[in-house]
């Protein structure tokens, strides 16, 4: 499986989440950002695999919808030619950072390959940057 084709899965869903209308899972009001805000850190990690997440206490409702989600990754997988055994991680860390809704998705493949995209605002798209030209990039954290 190519890993461009998880990093592709792992926006769909957790852009999915993070737009607080989840089409896909049939819940049409959630908030994970507004969640998020009110835990401790800040920060709310959604595991896609296992339908958890970390990081606060989460209300009924968005506990209800990360099941979902969990759920609902097999078909995804299938509509792109992978299946959910090909990710060893997927996980998306929610945050609002100076009124900015962040999301960073983490993508781990069986073989160990592994990526975090950061993405910004609703929909979610990819954080620029300038490169030492003075150039527009999309900020990219190494892979491993």
């Amino acid at each position: 499986m190519k890993f461009d084709t998880l990093r592709s899965i792992g926006h769909n869903i957790a852009d999915s989440l993070g737009s607080g209308i989840g089409l896909m899972i049939g819940v049409y009001e959630m908030d994970v950002f507004g969640e998020a805000a009110g835990a401790t850190e800040g920060t709310l990690t959604v595991d896609f695999l296992l339908g958890t997440a970390t990081g606060g206490i989460v209300s009924d409702t968005l506990a209800l919808a990360i099941a979902k989600y969990r759920d609902a990754l097999g078909p995804l997988c299938a509509k792109h030619g992978a299946s959910v055994s090909d990710f060893r991680e997927l996980s998306a860390r929610y945050t609002t950072i100076n009124g900015e809704r962040r999301i960073a998705v983490i993508v781990e493949d069986r073989s160990g390959h592994h990526c975090i995209d950061e993405y910004v605002g609703i929909p979610a798209r990819h954080v620029k940057v300038l490169d030492a030209q003075g150039r527009v990039r999309t900020k990219r954290r190494p892979s491993v």
